[in-house]
This record gives C-alpha cells, sequence and structure tokens, in this order.
C-alpha cells in the first residue's frame, strides 16, 4: 500500500517543525513534501514577505497537483494555517503555535490577524493545542471543541537523556531560544552581570541564531561577562542534548510562551527551569517545587532567583528528577506522535469514505 501524503507548511528549519514530520514519518509512515516562505519576518523585509504572501496561494496549489497530497497540515493559525485554509486539501490540521498567535497585541494588523485566524479556525478539520493553554484561547474565540486535540507532541526521551548535574561550585547555565527581542536575552545578561558584580562563579551557554546576536555579543562584552558567555550560533539539533546535560539551569525569559518544548528538552535532561512566570509555562512549573517562576522585565529578580536556586542544591536536585519523570509520563514522543499520526490516518479515511 503507497504511503499516505502531507503537505507540511512551516518554517522546516525549526527543531519544533522537525520533530513533527520526523514524528509523522516514523511513527505514521507518512510521506512528506514541504513549503515555506523565503523571505525574513522582520524589519523591511517584512513588505517583501507579504507580497510573497499574495503569491502563496498559487504556489501551494501547484505543489499540491503535482505531489497529490492526502492532507496538509500546519504551523501557526495566522499565517500558514491560513494558507492551509485556502489550499483547497482537505483534511487540513492546523497548531497554534503560541499561547494565542494574536501577538503582538499592539501591531496595527492584530484585527486582520483575528480575521484569518477565525477562516483557519472554521475550515481545519483538526486544530492542534500543545497545551490547556492554547485550548482556552480556542474556546473563547468560539472555536468548535470538538475539532481540538489537546496534547503537546513531546520530546525524544531517548535523545534527551537525562544526566543530573549538582549544582557543585558553579552555575552552569544554559538559554536555547531564537536570539530575537520577545525572548529577552538582554535581560539574562543582565542578571549574570548582577551575579557577577556578586562574585557568584558561572557560565552561561547561550544557543541559537538571530537578529539579536550582534547585539547581545556587544552587551556581553559591556557587561565585562564575555568571558563566561559562549554564543554558539545556529548548532545541529542533535547537539542540543550535549549542551543540556552538561548544565545545572536552564533560563528562558520570553514576553510570551505557548507550549515550550525547549522546556520539556532542559526538563528532560535535568537542569533545573528558570523561566518567565506566564501561563504558558504556570501550567508546568509549581513555584520553588519544580522550577522557578519569574516575573517579566525583571533582571534583578531572576538574578536573585538564581542566586537562590544555586544556593538551595537539596531543592534542586528533588526538582530535576521530579520532572524528568513528569515529561516521561507527559511529553513522551513516541507515545504521543503515535496517537497524533493514528488521528492523521483516521481523518484520511473518513474523507475517502465520503468521496
Amino acid at each position: 500500500m503507497a504511503k499516505k501524503r502531507i503537505l507540511f507548511l512551516g518554517e522546516t528549519y525549526r527543531a519544533d517543525a522537525v520533530t513533527w514530520m520526523n514524528g509523522l514519518k516514523d511513527f505514521g509512515d507518512f510521506e512528506i513534501v514541504t513549503w515555506e516562505l523565503q523571505t525574513k519576518n522582520h524589519g523591511f523585509y517584512r513588505f517583501i514577505r507579504i507580497l510573497e504572501l499574495t503569491k502563496a496561494f498559487l504556489t501551494i496549489k501547484s505543489i499540491v497537483k503535482k505531489f497529490n497530497a492526502d492532507m496538509v497540515i500546519a504551523e501557526r493559525t495566522t499565517s500558514y494555517g491560513y494558507l492551509a485554509a485556502l489550499s483547497g486539501i482537505r483534511p487540513i490540521a492546523i497548531a497554534q503555535q503560541g499561547l494565542t498567535d494574536l501577538w503582538p497585541i499592539n501591531s496595527p494588523s492584530y484585527p486582520f490577524k483575528k480575521i484569518i485566524q477565525k477562516y483557519a479556525y472554521e475550515k481545519a478539520d483538526l486544530i492542534h493545542a500543545w497545551g490547556n493553554v492554547m485550548a482556552n484561547h480556542m474556546q473563547e474565540s468560539g472555536v468548535d471543541m470538538n475539532k481540538v486535540m489537546i496534547l503537546p507532541k513531546g520530546i525524544n526521551l531517548e535523545f534527551f537523556k537525562f544526566n543530573n548535574t549538582e549544582n557543585g561550585e558553579i552555575i552552569n547555565a544554559i538559554v536555547t531560544r531564537s536570539l530575537h527581542p520577545e525572548y529577552q536575552h538582554d535581560l539574562i545578561l543582565k542578571s549574570f552581570a548582577i551575579l557577577k558584580q556578586k562574585n557568584i562563579p558561572f557560565n552561561l551557554t547561550i544557543i541559537g541564531d538571530g537578529i539579536e546576536l550582534k547585539k547581545l555579543m556587544a552587551l556581553a562584552k559591556e557587561f565585562n561577562i564575555e568571558k563566561e558567555v559562549v554564543f554558539t550560533g545556529r548548532i545541529d539539533n542533535h547537539e542540543i542534548p550535549t549542551y543540556l546535560q552538561k548544565s545545572n539551569f536552564y533560563i528562558s525569559m520570553p514576553t510570551t510562551e505557548g507550549v515550550s518544548a525547549s522546556l520539556f528538552e532542559a526538563m528532560a535532561c535535568g537542569c533545573f527551569p528558570i523561566v518567565s512566570d506566564l501561563p504558558g509555562n504556570r501550567h508546568w512549573i509549581q513555584q520553588k517545587v519544580n522550577g522557578i517562576l519569574v516575573a517579566t522585565e525583571n533582571a534583578t529578580k531572576l538574578a536573585e532567583e538564581l542566586q537562590w536556586a544555586f544556593d538551595n542544591n537539596e531543592l534542586t536536585q528533588k526538582a530535576v528528577l521530579a520532572n524528568r519523570k513528569f515529561v516521561e509520563e507527559n511529553a513522551n514522543y513516541e507515545t504521543n506522535m503515535k496517537k497524533i499520526a493514528f488521528k492523521y490516518h483516521d481523518l484520511i479515511s473518513a474523507k475517502s469514505a465520503a468521496v
């Protein structure tokens, strides 16, 4: 029997997208072809990206015809999800990536995003909410909740193996989020500058690439912490576990958050998480039990909490053991992706039967 074919619309360089597609290949025996916008989504490039979007419909139609896709899946309800809804392929599965995908709220395009998100919701046969916080937004938006699947993709626990790194004599912290303003790496650097002023030893590894890289490298030098901070740039996803396993603290301070696979990866590998106090994180982190929640835009508080966690080794050791167990039970990639793949096959079969 020929493999079922899926057209994936989204940014294929993202680890989150790779996890999704690989899971469908490994556990659903799908064949996948991809399409994504080629223009960057910042500064002057946004105008060119809009022009590219206007042509996207015809491009996708052409791919659909050549590939003979049985289904289309797409990330983000306000961009690729909308294009999937326009594609004409059925069934359609779209995934809300952020808490609402309507970000930033002060953007002139916010009302337009709400309109196209509603259209994508209506046309989709299946809507992925990677966590309850996303499902809450969908319910408030009037989505038919019978179409919503609340389940994280999970992470590969054979890949992200546990390594219990005690606090010891030094803070070995890691950040694995893209270098974009919304992730507030500058705030993280400020907090470590405060720790240096207090003579608290640390190493900070910042993984990833983005438009903030040069600015952040300059800030590290300005704060006199350039010797303690390593910027790796973008690395292969297969290298990330090694860095996580050498670290004892995971730091993430975005201004908005949905369900973070990066957080699950850090918890799986034995890093104690210190993250933004946002609804998306509160669902997984209990304050000073299995991690620490810190108000966004507060470098001083982040430094204080880092110091507190470093001084409370017994609590952090108990937490990392509990976090590994939690991820095994709730975010197992193999278990969750099998459920998702089965659902896709079910949708495809239902469509075939209706024809």
